[in-house]
């Protein structure tokens, strides 16, 4: 009996965050799409947290709206509570973070999946990778079909030969009971994948009716709601939202813990796969900060029709009974009665220094991958590799040039970058602390630096397009006014000056001085600037930034077009670095196996000092 066989021009493996964006990309510039599942239900499933966005992956999903993704527009059609994060701080840091809906983001997301032109959507699992003379040419699934393809996207999270571990009972599933997949390892092993085993794990989800919110601190909302997409209209979005709660472990938690540790397969060694250190379980915790007699608990509702409640903080993977134990001694959840055990999983994913900067395999042409797949963890690191390993699958295609973000252009550079050229032993975060451009890469101006972009690749209509350049304008413009309009010492000015305690003015000033004092901001200046036409919020964001940190701004700017000189200077990919003299045995090695892209991608290379870069230099450019 023959088996089935397709064609497609793109196959995508895998439809949780990285593969919707990775399947949406490529169906909207026209390619013919296929997303494999192991379950229709689990599409855009959010196994852990009920959220996106927070400190820095805010900003991931942030510029992923302005590149054409979809993430953002998706969380704003299903939060229940948002939230601008270090609104204390100075800009570069503000991170917006949403509550969601679970079902209905997922449900959304689907929906949008589905009436997407060019894609198909099919239940089954994918069990071979097909590789001809180094090029991938298609997937064979496990009943024996055939996809050919001109390219291919892994998005396939934590579902690789996953198993679901709390106290001594291991079960053999993905996330939440679904299915595993666990035929794809192999094959990529026979074809010369370096496979790594990570971990990652979740809290219990609670019975809301069995806590006391009165023994918690209530956490709310933001009175304005500020959107993720650039395209979402903020009028629309402004809503009631639910709350979420804040309580804490304490001493008696804490000594429940340690007396179980010898029955916590994190640390009887049940667990092989390396967790993440910036979201480690609460057994680490209290391990790792003896110190620390309280630990933060988050209680944040999983959807506005279901009474489960999630305990962020409060990962294990601690047998049922004592999770009970642990969680009823703190204040509020004395009765708690749990809904779904904390678990940790464990699963298959590759060592991402295989992959080059635009998200392909350096050994197999045509063959990308993205997300947890990759060794990342969270939502927003996922959707934005798969989005760009999506985008680059259907450029090699289309036969145009792939599209790589640099360190300087985005977030989103930092993150890959890091991946392609870093040893990573554990499950990447994104944080701001990542980026060294961090003034220049803020969340409120994502769309000015990346939307450009997204137009350029095809994903963003010329409507949006010549709306950003409108807003371009407008910002200049006022700058320029601000800057040319001169003020003189007279007493209105005087008392304006003082009544907001700041210094007065000897001689005459402009406008654009007086924003960057500490005390003043644009707003406040109206009632002395007469000439000033009414603009949008997001123009005044901008002028109020970019005035108040122009020195700041300015310097960064200077340090990203050094960086711009490494980045342009080019390596041959298949050069032999055992014919530089001078270089270090390790620099060579490194060299030889990573294979930069350029002097500067180099240069980040654990194991490649200054000093072998400076040798590098002169061989190859004098």
């Amino acid at each position: 009996m023959p088996n089935l066989e397709e064609t497609y021009d793109i196959v995508v493996v895998g439809a949780g965050h990285a593969g919707c964006e990775a399947a949406l990309a490529a169906a909207r510039l026209g390619l013919e799409t296929i997303m494999f599942t192991v379950s229709v239900d689990s599409i855009a499933l959010m196994p852990c947290n009920p959220n996106v966005g927070g400190s820095s992956k805010g900003h991931l999903v942030r510029e992923l709206d302005a590149l054409g993704g979809e993430m953002g527009k998706n969380i704003d059609k299903t939060f229940i509570q948002s939230k601008m994060l270090n609104e204390s701080k100075g800009p570069a840091v503000h991170s917006l973070r949403a509550q969601a809906d679970k079902q209905e983001y997922s449900r959304e997301m689907r929906r949008t999946l589905e009436n997407t032109d060019h894609l198909t959507i099919r239940q089954a699992e994918v069990s071979d990778i097909i590789v001809e003379d180094g090029r991938i040419t298609g997937v064979k699934t496990y009943s024996g079909a055939v996809y050919h393809a001109g390219a291919v996207v892994l998005a396939t999270g934590t579902y690789l030969k996953a198993r679901c571990i709390y106290g001594d009972v291991s079960n053999p599933t993905g996330p939440n009971g679904l299915q595993a997949a666990n035929h794809l390892t192999d094959s990529l092993k026979e074809h010369g994948v370096e496979m790594f085993r990570f971990k990652t794990g979740t809290p219990a989800r609670v019975d809301k009716r069995s806590i006391d919110f009165s023994k918690m601190e209530e956490q709310f909302g933001d009175e304005r709601v500020v959107p993720f997409s650039f395209t979402t209209d903020p009028e629309s979005i402004q809503k009631d939202q639910v709350s979420c709660w804040l309580t804490y472990t304490n001493e008696k938690t804490h000594e429940i813990i340690r007396a179980n540790l010898d029955r916590s397969p994190l640390f009887s060694g049940a667990i092989e796969g390396t967790g993440p250190r910036y979201c480690p379980s609460i057994e680490d915790k209290v391990v790792k900060f003896p110190d620390k007699n309280r630990h933060q608990l988050f209680v944040e509702p999983e959807g506005l029709y279901t009474n489960e409640m999630y305990l962020g903080g409060m990962s294990s993977s601690l047998p049922e009974d004592v999770q009970y134990a642990m969680y009823r001694t703190v204040p509020g959840l004395e009765n708690v009665k749990i809904v779904r055990n904390a678990y940790a999983i464990e699963y298959d994913c590759i060592n991402s220094r295989q992959l080059k900067a635009t998200l392909e395999f350096k050994n197999i042409e045509g063959l990308f991958s993205g997300g947890q797949f990759n060794g990342s963890s969270g939502y927003e690191e996922a959707a934005v590799q798969g989005f760009m390993a999506g985008v680059n699958a259907s450029m090699k295609v289309l036969g145009r040039e792939p599209y790589v973000l640099d360190r300087s252009q985005a977030y989103i550079g930092v993150l890959i970058d890091d991946l392609v050229t870093k040893e990573n032993h554990e499950p990447y975060r994104m944080m701001t602390s990542r980026a060294e451009y961090r003034l220049l890469l803020r969340q409120d101006n994502a769309d000015l630096r990346l939307t450009e972009i997204g137009h350029d690749i095809g994903l963003i209509s010329d409507e949006r397009y010549e709306k950003l350049l409108e807003k371009e304008k407008m910002i200049e413009k006022e700058i320029s006014r601000l800057e040319q309009t001169t003020i003189g010492a007279n007493r209105v000015i005087q008392e304006f000056l003082e009544k907001n305690n700041s210094t007065l003015l000897k001689s005459g000033s402009t406008l654009a001085e007086l924003v960057k004092r500490p005390e003043l901001d644009y707003d406040k200046l109206a009632e002395i600037d007469p000439d000033r036409v009414k603009l949008p919020d997001d123009v005044i964001e901008q002028v109020n930034i970019n005035l108040k940190y122009d020195g700041y701004i300015r310097r960064q700017k200077q340090q990203v077009s050094q960086f711009k000189k490494l980045e342009s200077k080019k390596l041959d990919v298949n050069f032999d670095y055992s014919t530089v003299q001078g270089l270090r045995k390790e620099a060579v090695q490194k060299l030889n196996s990573y294979k930069p892209m350029s002097v500067g991608q180099a240069g980040r290379i654990s194991g490649v000092s200054p000093a072998d870069i400076s040798v590098l230099l002169v061989h190859l450019f004098h």
